[in-house]
């Protein structure tokens, strides 16, 4: 499986296992089914609610623990330094892990009372104690990441953002490439919207392969790291054998043309939604 090295010296496996709006008590089958297959990189988040079924699914699996890479991300409700130190303890508790792979702030929300820069600080204290070998952020612009780092702080070693053939983000990507942060690409099959797709419908025809290992190739060719989720187990190893498709430079072309600038999530850049309890 290609990995990609990371700003920070870890790697981190090109291809992974996503489990966003997967309910905690499917997690546990889900994930264990990508496990078996052979997935490695398991993607979760303090916000979907499920680190509880993903870490029985990890200790159920019998996959050594140096073998795996988890993801796991900071609720929006616990912004506050103090509270994302806490946070952590509570994510490892509920994986039943010693440490995660990646910590990501999962939104920057720009229009709270927190300024997500002594979030970011918070983090770099979490990194500090191996609680997270590597921090990193999800959904923040060019303007946020350039903040960062001109603070002196450790830059993000990913960005996680909505990436997909409408909605290719090749700027922000080139501002990730700049300052050495790599691109992480949610809803990497636009929420299913690929699979209507004319273009992408004929591409997969002709290489004799479904549209979804067609769109995952070209993120891969791109350099972006993916982690698709997936309802069956049939779809979980589908996916995952996609890895060995190679589009030549002609079919790229073609899945380059469609990008609409068409978003599908919130707009990072008004988004601020935290949990009406903790408001």
């Amino acid at each position: 499986m290609t990995a990609i090295t990371l700003n920070d010296g870890h790697s981190i496996p090109q291809f992974g296992f996503g489990t966003w709006q997967i309910p905690d008590a499917e997690a546990t089958p889900r994930v264990a089914e990508a496990l078996e297959a052979g997935y490695r990189h398991i993607d979760t988040a303090q916000m979907y609610g499920n680190e509880n079924g993903v870490g029985k699914a990890i200790a159920g699996s019998g996959v050594a623990r140096d073998d795996l890479y988890v993801t796991t991300k900071l609720n929006n409700n616990n912004h506050d330094p103090d509270r994302a130190i806490a946070s952590i303890d509570d994510s490892l508790n509920r994986l039943g892990l010693d440490y995660v792979d990646l910590f990501l702030i999962h939104w920057p929300l720009p229009g709270i009372d927190i300024d997500y820069l002594d979030t970011w600080h918070a983090m770099e204290e979490i990194r500090g104690t191996g609680k997270a070998r590597s921090i990193g952020v999800s959904n923040f612009t060019a303007d946020q990441l350039r903040r960062i780092a001109d603070s002196g702080s450790l830059v993000p070693v990913v960005n996680q953002i909505e990436v997909h053939p409408y909605f290719a983000q090749d700027a922000l990507r080139a501002v990730n490439k700049e300052l050495g942060i790599a691109t992480e690409a949610w809803s990497p099959l636009a929420q299913g919207q690929v699979f209507d797709d004319p273009v992408l419908a004929e591409i997969a025809s002709r290489v004799g392969r479904p549209v979804s290992a067609v769109v995952l190739a070209w993120h891969r060719q791109r350099g972006d790291i993916v982690f698709p989720k997936a309802s069956s187990a049939a779809r979980i190893r589908e996916n995952l054998a996609s890895q060995d498709l190679e589009l030549d430079a002609a079919d790229i072309a073609k899945i380059d043309a469609l990008d609409a600038d068409r978003r599908i999530g919130p707009d990072p850049s008004t988004f601020n939604w935290v949990p009406a309890e903790e408001v």
